[in-house]
């Protein structure tokens, strides 16, 4: 019940915010992440797996666990 949450909650992040989702993310990865350049479709990517997350979360909590 925990992971779904915190998954759907990312999951909508990713879907509103994936530039600063994947900076993040790319911020704690990196060890000079000044110096990182990310591809355009990487954000856009982002945004699906959001997608997916939030569509695994909602389907889960409906499937009645």
């Amino acid at each position: 019940m925990v992971l779904r949450l915190v998954l759907l909650a990312l999951g909508v992040l990713e879907l509103l915010r994936p530039r600063k989702v994947v900076d993040f993310w790319m911020g704690l990865a990196a060890t000079n992440g000044d110096e990182i350049d990310l591809r355009p479709w990487v954000y856009s990517a982002a945004r699906v797996e959001g997608a997916l997350l939030v569509l695994w979360a909602l389907r889960r909590s409906r499937g009645g666990e």
